[in-house]
Parts: structure tokens; C-alpha cells; sequence
């Protein structure tokens, strides 16, 4: 089994990020072309374009900032944590599928592990659902429900991971591996339960 150094996991996320960035910046180009090739028939897809990647690439960079980065005074501010979290899954849901976030928590230990419990769950939703993050004598309490079957396979992967296995090196896995590691640096023990969803607790 290869060992997941800090060199392997920061590549696993520098690759995570710009892949979830690059669409949208792609976007942005494409739309800036098009204003400088002068043609007007296409001003209102242009300036929708413009408007729907910027918002997306906003939420996203800030998400990711304090997700992966290092804690700052805003990883103190629950009110910033939720709106962060809220605006991260709009980006990913629709008006038709939309993933629903209910949180509640006051320990600011654990509001770095509720935005990686998020976006871990984010990954396995389909068509819409809902995560529930709350806190209780002392412990922190995830799950997640989606309208569609998340994919098996892909739930045993994180139980598999969050056992301290090494299951597949994809960028996909990012979230999962940072958060085992920042787990391992802040020892705060897991828990970890697979049905038709995921579900942590941790203390």
C-alpha cells in the first residue's frame, strides 16, 4: 500500500482544485473572445456566462481557501462557515437538484471538518438531497440523503479511507485524504457508518 506523504497529498489536492476551477475559467475566456470579436448578437449569453462562472468561481475559491487553507479569523465566524458552505453547493446543485444544507454547531474545532464533510458529500449526492451537520455532547454528527442511490462502491471507498487505507490515489479523493490527515494532526477520533449514505461522528 503507498504511503500518502505530504508531497502525494498536496498534489492530490492542487489537482482536485484546478479541476474543479478550470471549467469555469475556460468559460470566462471563451466569453471574453467573444466581446472582443465585437459581435453583439451574443451579448446577453455572454454577459450570462460572465455571471454564472464568476459566482461559481467566487464561491468555489473562497470555499477552497478556508477548507485547505490555514486557519484564519474566518474559521472562528459560524455565520461565514454557513453561507460558505451554502454558496459552495449552489454551485454544484441546480434549481432542480439542489443539495439543502441544515448545520448546527458552535465548537469552532469542528467547522473545518464540517466543510470537508460537506464537499465529501457533495461528491456522492445525486440529483439533489441533503446534509445534515450537527453537534451533541460534545461530538460532531454527519450525514448526508440523496434523491438518487449514491454509488456503493464509492461509499465503501471513504469508509475504507477514513480506516486509515489507501484506496485510490485519484484527485477526486482529495477531500477525504486531507481530512484524514488533519484528523490525525488535531486527534480527533472518527467513526464511521455505511448504509444507503455515510455517516460520521466525530469526538
Amino acid at each position: 500500500m503507498q504511503e500518502i506523504t505530504t508531497t502525494i497529498l498536496s498534489e492530490l489536492i492542487c489537482s482536485r482544485l484546478n479541476h474543479d476551477i478550470i471549467g469555469n475559467i475556460g468559460a470566462v475566456s471563451n466569453a471574453v473572445e467573444l466581446l472582443e470579436d465585437g459581435d453583439m448578437d451574443f451579448l446577453e449569453d455572454i454577459q450570462s456566462i460572465l455571471k454564472t462562472s464568476s459566482k461559481t468561481l467566487s464561491s468555489r475559491l473562497k470555499f477552497f481557501r478556508i477548507a485547505f487553507g490555514l486557519n484564519n479569523t474566518n474559521i472562528n465566524d459560524i455565520t461565514t462557515i454557513r453561507k460558505t458552505i451554502i454558496d459552495y453547493l449552489d454551485t454544484i446543485g441546480n434549481k432542480n437538484s439542489s443539495i439543502n444544507l441544515n448545520i448546527n454547531i458552535n465548537n469552532a474545532r469542528f467547522y473545518k471538518i464540517a466543510m470537508l464533510v460537506s464537499m465529501i458529500y457533495a461528491d456522492n449526492i445525486i440529483r439533489g438531497g441533503d446534509i445534515e451537520i450537527y453537534e451533541q455532547d460534545d461530538k460532531l454528527y454527519t450525514k448526508f440523503s440523496s434523491t438518487t442511490p449514491p454509488i456503493l462502491d464509492k461509499l465503501q471507498s471513504i469508509k475504507s479511507v477514513m480506516e486509515g487505507n489507501c484506496v485510490d490515489l485519484q484527485a477526486k479523493y482529495a477531500p477525504l485524504y486531507y481530512l484524514r490527515a488533519y484528523l490525525e494532526q488535531e486527534r480527533i477520533s472518527i467513526s464511521t457508518t455505511i448504509s444507503n449514505n455515510v455517516e460520521f461522528i466525530f469526538e
